[in-house]
This record gives structure tokens, sequence and C-alpha cells, in this order.
């Protein structure tokens, strides 16, 4: 059945014909978003939910979506959906990016000249008859300093239109290293050093705990004198009470904002100040932009519902269609040693340690890391996935740990999880053979290799003559059909273990029997997702 995917948000025409270009069965509803009580009414109907800012995607409604993998974010911010709740239910948030960055830069350098040259006040004054040129002084952009809060996708944008208008550019970012800085061409600051010597301030950050008002009262306070701020990023970043006194003050001499801490803005501290340029939220408000994000997002849940792709998620790790063709089968062989480990495992778990060898030590180890915990997870909770995993396993307090070397043995690369908990350790290995098959090659410390079924049963036991005897007559006996067999030791007369792959779950009668032999230390029945 092909995956069905709603669009509650206005959404280009183009973007609607990529889904359904690409198989998808989608169903446009634009004006749905407006709704709450009617999209949750829906969404267990649907794969995939695409978004603009108009729809917010709430805890109740994801409580209602039993059925959603992905919601789609055409554009950047993504403060309209519940982003914890999506991720313990396993839903993927996608957002665009890139879709909407030159034109986010554009605007934030547009409000930067409207405010210094008073445009939308001197406007005004001129449609109402009047000729007040003296009225309106500004100042030039030329040889002045730009601080630029946020360096990233669109503050970088910004920073190369001001030094192609020959602005001086400081900028502050935690995250910004100083071969990236020397790249952009910028000189790297703290914050404070910023503030004092910029004499314009543009942001371009998200809302976070540590970002929210980054410009506080205190802050605005250190600013240069005649200071101008421009904000398109987003609302809650500046006190705007506190911006509005020192505009009144005179210490700041103007500001341009697109974005606020409540919207839809009725009213604002900032409204009907002088030399205070607003928009209401228009950084991606251009014909190009819009175009482009829309079917950028189309184009990301297309991959993503029918290829397994995962691109610019926020709570996941990114995966291309390239990478996902390869990683597959060791996608899945993640899952299924995790899975292995899981259902052995009875006490909480205090770490999980991953191994990674050879040529899977190369590969994106973040999404082969949340292959593994999920499988681990599945026994406790069987909705758990990719996406979900993590979150659970940090609720858990569980530590995940991770080391790649290279090739060290006889397969070109190989995965090991070891687990532990208060009581013990436990490991397995396994590899992805040439035909795409994975296989299990090694269960405490034993090398063995075995194919991996949907129905599987695992036994310990000490080597001594009879135990092959013992499975098969007793299987026979309880009509389980064998399908594979592989036995190892750790040494002669040491430690064994069985790995029997069969047609059917083995009955509780048959398990029965084998732990009353009293040859075994562990009769272990074993299920598996096996396409």
């Amino acid at each position: 059945m092909a995956p069905r995917v709603l669009i509650s948000d206005k959404l280009s025409a183009a973007a609607v014909q990529i889904f359904k270009d690409r198989g998808i069965d989608v169903d446009f509803q634009p004006d749905l978003g407006k709704d709450k009580d009617k999209l949750a009414e829906v969404i267990g109907q649907y794969d995939g939910l695409a978004i603009r800012s108009a729809t917010k995607v709430t805890e109740k409604i994801l409580e209602n979506a039993s059925n959603l993998k992905v919601i789609g974010r055409a554009g950047i911010g993504t403060d309209n959906i519940d982003k914890d709740a999506a991720s313990k239910k396993g839903v993927i948030v996608m957002n665009t990016p890139y879709g909407n960055m030159i034109t986010t830069a554009e605007h934030a350098i547009a409000m930067m000249f409207a405010v210094a040259r008073q445009i939308p006040e001197a406007s005004a004054s001129t449609h109402a008859g009047k000729w007040e040129k003296s009225k309106f002084m500004g100042v030039e952009l030329t040889g002045k300093t730009l601080g630029v809060i946020g360096a990233g996708n669109i503050g970088g944008i910004v920073c190369a239109r001001a030094l192609g208008l020959r602005m001086k550019v400081v900028a502050y970012d935690p995250f910004l290293g100083e071969e990236k800085a020397k790249q952009l061409g910028v000189e790297k600051v703290e914050l404070d050093e910023l503030l004092a010597r910029a004499d314009f301030i543009t942001l371009h950050v998200p809302l976070t705990e540590q970002t929210r008002n980054i410009l506080s009262k205190e802050n605005l306070e250190k600013t240069k004198k005649g200071v101008r701020i421009i904000n398109c990023a987003r609302g809650g970043l500046v006190d705007e009470a506190a911006l509005a006194e020192l505009l009144k003050s005179g210490h700041v001499a103007g500001a341009a904002f697109d974005v606020f801490s409540e919207e839809p803005a009725k009213e604002n501290p900032l409204f009907n100040l002088p030399n205070v340029v607003c928009t209401p939220h228009l950084g991606a408000a251009t014909t190009e932009a819009q175009e482009n994000v829309a079917l950028q997002v189309a184009e990301q849940m297309s991959n993503y519902l029918l290829e397994g792709a995962v691109e610019n998620a926020l709570n996941m790790p990114s995966m291309t269609a390239e990478e996902a063709k390869v990683m597959g089968p060791w996608v899945t062989l993640a899952g299924h040693l995790g899975n292995f480990i899981g259902q052995l495992t009875d006490e909480p778990i205090k770490a999980i340690n991953i191994l990674y060898d050879g040529s899977v030590s190369k590969m994106n180890l973040a999404a082969l890391n949340c292959g593994v915990v999920a499988g681990i997870m599945k026994k406790a909770n069987p909705d758990v996935n990719m996406v979900s995993a993590p979150v659970v396993a940090k609720e858990r307090g569980i530590k995940i740990s991770t080391t790649n070397q290279d090739k060290s043995g006889a397969f070109d690369g190989y995965m090991k999880v070891t687990v532990v908990t208060e009581k013990r350790e436990r490991s397995i290995a396994g590899t992805v053979f040439s035909d795409g098959k994975p296989r299990f090659i090694q269960i405490k410390g034993i090398n063995i290799d075995a194919e991996i079924g949907s129905h599987m049963l695992y036994t310990t036991n000490k080597d001594v003559p009879g135990i092959i005897g013992t499975l098969g007559l007793t299987m026979g006996e309880g009509g389980v059909n064998i399908a594979n067999f592989t036995l190892g030791r750790s040494a002669e007369k040491g430690e064994a273990i069985a790995l029997l792959y069969v047609d059917a779950p083995v009955p509780g009668e048959v398990l029965k029997k084998l732990e009353e032999t009293g040859k075994f230390q562990q009769v272990k029945p074993l299920a598996f997702d096996v396409a």
C-alpha cells in the first residue's frame, strides 16, 4: 500500500505533484491545520504530515498519530512542533533549512538599510504630501561594524553580503571555529566585545534555552551608544520592553524587527516608536523561497517514506538515499544485534558499548547506534524505533559509547554490541555478507556463523557429548523443524552455545522438556523481524 501524506497548510501545486509522481497517496487540505480538533481526529490515517507554520503539532495531536512516521516542515522554524513528544512517539521531524536561507539573509540586509536610512518613515511622509528632506538624516553602512550573533547558514550569508558592502564584521557564535571565521572573512569575538563594538547588531540563532533573551536588558545596556538592532531570526531573542526604553532614551538609535515574542503581534512595546521598522515575519516570504522549501520538503518526505533516507532531521541522524542503500543491511544487523541482547536481558541496563570494525567504521555511525539501541529497547517497549529509542535510553540513564577501529579480523567489517548491567556484561557481534544478509559471528566471545531467522532458539551448556542429540530429538518430538543449526564453544569441555533457526515458535512444552534434561544452563526462544 502506498504511504499516505496529509498536507495541512498551503503548499505549492508543484510540491503536491512531487508526492503524486513518487507514488505517494497525498491528501491536500490547506486549511485543516487551523482546526486542531479535526486534525487530531484524522491524523491517525497518515504516514506523513507536511506543514508550514499555521499547523500546530501538539502532544495531543501526536497521541492520535498511530501511523505517523514523519513530519515535514516547509521552512526552518519548528517552534510549532512538539519535538520531544514526536521523538517519544518515534516520529521524525524534518525541516528545510536551505530553501529560504538567501531570502531571509536578504531581508536582514534590507531591514538594515531601512533602519539606517529611515526609509519607511520617509516613504510615509512623502506619501502624505510632505517634503521633509532634512528630517530623515541617515547613516552609511560602509565602514561601520556589524555584529552578527550566530554565524551559521543564514548568518554566514549575511556576513558575506555585509563584507560586500565594505562593512567590518565581528561574529559571536560558540560553534564558530577560527578556521571557519577566516573563511568567512570575519573576526570571531565574545558576546560582550561584540556588544561594545558593533554599530549594527543582527541576530541569526534559533530560540533555545541558551539563546532566549540573549539581548537581555543587561546586555542591551552594554551596547555602543547609537547602535541599531535587527532581528529577523526568532521572537524571544531580545527583551523588547527593555529595547523600547533604550530607544526612547536615545541609547539605541533604531531597530528593525521581523519577528516578535508573541505572534501574530497585535501589540508590542516596539510599535509606533520612531525609527523602528516592523514587518510581519516576512523573512522567508518570497516567491522563490516558498517554492523552494515546498519542493524540498516534498522530496525529503518522499525519500524517507519510500527509500528510508533521512535528510535534515532534527531528532534523528540524517542518512542520504545513497547511504540508505549501502547501510540498509547494516542497519538491519544493528537492530538484530540489539534485539538479541535485549531479549536476554531482564535486569536494568547501565551502559551500551558498540564497536565498529573495518568498513562499517567509515559509515554513518550515529544512525547505526540508533538501530542498536532501538533493538535493545524493543523487548520493554515494542513500539520503540530508531527515533524514540535514544530518548528512552536517555530517560533511563543508559550511557551509550562507541569505538571505531580499522580492520582487525577476517571480516571486511563487523559490529560488536556489549550491554552492561549490575550483574554482568553480554556481547554479540555480527557482519553483513556479500549477499547483503546479516549474520551473527560471535556470542559471549564464542565464534559462530549463524543465519538469522524470524524464530530462533538459543541455549547455553557445558561442552559435553549428547547436546546435539538432545536438541534434535526433543525438537523433533515436539514437531519443531530446524532450518539451521549453529554450535560454538570457548574451549574443549568449556562453555558452549547453540543457536537454532526454526520454522515456527518453539512451544512452551518443548522448552520445558529441554530445561528438565538438566543439560542446559539457559534455554531462550528468540524472535526477530526478518523480511
